[in-house]
């Protein structure tokens, strides 16, 4: 099944762009055990449940993933 964020409603302010993946590299975060898959395309990086990969993904920017990976890091986020 191709996915794709088109079908999606983009909300109020929401300045990313309607990305497609149904071609992306998709690669799990922990060494192939773990629930989340991340992608990286054109210069943003979507996150998947790898569990349930039709489901909608996440988009962040550069900077967002960063803040993401580093709030992880401190245990803000649990990743499993």
């Amino acid at each position: 099944m191709a996915e794709s964020t088109i079908d999606q409603h983009p909300l109020m302010g929401w300045d990313k762009p309607d990305l497609d993946l149904s071609q992306a590299d998709w690669r799990s975060s922990s060494r192939g055990a773990g629930d989340v898959q991340i992608a990286f395309v054109e210069g943003f990086i979507a996150m998947r449940n790898s569990g349930s990969p039709e489901s909608p993904s996440l988009i962040f920017t550069p900077d967002e993933w960063g803040a993401f990976v580093l709030g992880a890091r401190e245990g803000e986020f649990d990743l499993t």
